[in-house]
């Protein structure tokens, strides 16, 4: 869903922390953007004061330096806040990012201007449960996983859409994704690609074995609840976070969050579709694109 204006004012800007380069170009952007009008601040993505400043409502947008993972982190802290990102990309991939980081310059008068638009995504919330006991619970922008540890055996895991029995999986794992999630993990998985303004979960299993091994797109509005039957290791990780274990009998649900990511984007709406064949096939870090 797009939305055409913000007023904004004050804008933060955050680097990644192992990126040489990032926190130089923040304060050169944070020092631009002063000439322009705007109220700034710059720093680190995780500096514990300007999160903190953030989560108290002091900034309008939040211009995040870094890669794909740098947005998802921002995505996280700016959610809950209904503040907007702006993705510049440093990194390698950038389905979420905007801005080139030699192009910066060029499009940052547009705030000004206000020649912009917003871009809403849905969010997926998790619970775990055990045993009636929520132990718990995230809001990811791209997926959750329900998986085996690191012993090499298939996990079982019995699946419930929207409280009616659907399968159970015999597999590595099930990944419950967003649209925005599609071209993540699940995409590796073998998953389609959904339109980012979808509000759809996207169930994708991974290496099933003797399962179901095609991925399905529940109904907006659905939800899901995976149990975990096994006697051996197996986690849950949220967005790619350090995984967190779970127990036979366990249980994950998922449904859309009550917060969404706000995109700051100066691409016309059609920018997904045309940036898809640049994408595909071009992962940088194999060398394919050179």
């Amino acid at each position: 869903m797009a939305e055409s204006l913000l007023e904004i004012q004050r804008v933060l800007v955050m680097a990644h922390p192992k990126l040489p380069e990032a926190a130089q170009d923040a304060s050169q952007i944070a020092d631009y953007l002063q000439t322009l009008g705007f109220s700034t601040a710059h720093g680190l993505l995780y500096d514990t004061t300007l999160r903190k400043r953030l989560k108290e409502g002091e900034f309008d947008l939040l211009i995040a330096l870094g890669g794909d993972g740098t947005v998802l982190r921002a995505g996280h802290l700016c959610a809950p806040t209904d503040v907007s990102i702006l993705g510049i990309n440093l990194g390698r991939f950038g389905f979420l990012t905007e801005v080139r980081q030699d192009q910066w310059k060029e499009v940052l008068p547009r705030l000004r201007s206000g020649d912009y638009w917003l871009e809403h995504r849905m969010m997926l919330h998790a619970e775990q449960w055990r045993a009636g006991e929520l132990l718990g619970n995230w809001d990811v922008l791209n997926e959750i996983v329900v998986s085996r540890g690191h012993i090499v055996r298939p996990v079982h895991l019995v699946t419930y859409v929207d409280q009616r029995y659907l399968t159970t999986y015999v597999a590595d794992g099930l990944i419950a994704s967003t649209a925005t999630g599609s071209t993540a993990y699940a995409l590796a998985a073998g998953g389609p690609i959904l339109p980012p303004e979808l509000r759809n979960i996207l169930l994708v299993p991974v290496a099933p074995h003797l399962s179901i091994d095609r991925a399905i797109i529940l109904s907006e509005g659905s939800s899901v609840s995976i149990m975990v039957s096994t006697d051996h290791q197996a986690v849950l990780s949220p967005d790619g976070q350090v995984p967190i274990g779970l127990a036979d009998g366990d249980r994950v649900e998922a449904y859309a969050s009550d917060h969404t990511i706000r995109f700051l984007r100066f691409q016309d709406p059609g920018y997904f579709y045309r940036n898809l064949t640049p994408h595909m096939s071009q992962n940088p870090s194999t060398g394919n694109s050179r």
